[in-house]
């Protein structure tokens, strides 16, 4: 596929993630994806393989916190795209808020996300997402 063609993949698929559509979301990634979101000690760390995984990120995301997303510039070549970006949101425990600069590195293959690794502020994350000492936010 052409960089065009696999950055409107990528396109799609935040589009997809925007409207909460996961039908459409699953329909553009491969059944063998891997998504590795880095870090510690917040909800959605960890390696995510498949659609299973996948829908098992997304369900955590959507009850853990309330976030919104804005891809901002999108880099490619070959078969990967480089997505910068912004997030900001709410962790639903803590009620604590963070902001989030972002880059995914995304692998296209035959018109489907392969991979998906983040860079994130993990920080910010983490500290969004930690109790007091009490086990208050």
């Amino acid at each position: 596929m052409s960089i065009e063609n696999n950055i409107q993949t990528v396109k799609d698929f935040f589009a997809a993630i925007g409207r909460g559509d996961r039908e459409g979301l699953l329909a553009l990634v491969a059944e063998d994806i891997e998504w590795i979101v880095p870090g510690e000690d917040w909800p959605l760390a960890g390696t995510h393989r498949g659609h299973a995984g996948l829908a098992n990120l997304l369900k955590t995301a959507s009850t853990a916190m309330e976030t919104s997303t804005e891809p901002r510039e999108f880099v490619a070549q070959g078969d990967r795209v480089l997505v910068v970006g912004f997030a900001k949101g709410r962790i639903r425990a803590t009620n604590k808020t963070f902001e989030d600069d972002w880059i995914f590195a995304i692998t296209v293959r035959d018109g489907k996300l392969t991979s998906i690794r983040e860079y994130v502020d993990t920080q910010a994350l983490a500290r969004a997402a930690q109790m007091g000492a009490s086990g208050k936010a």
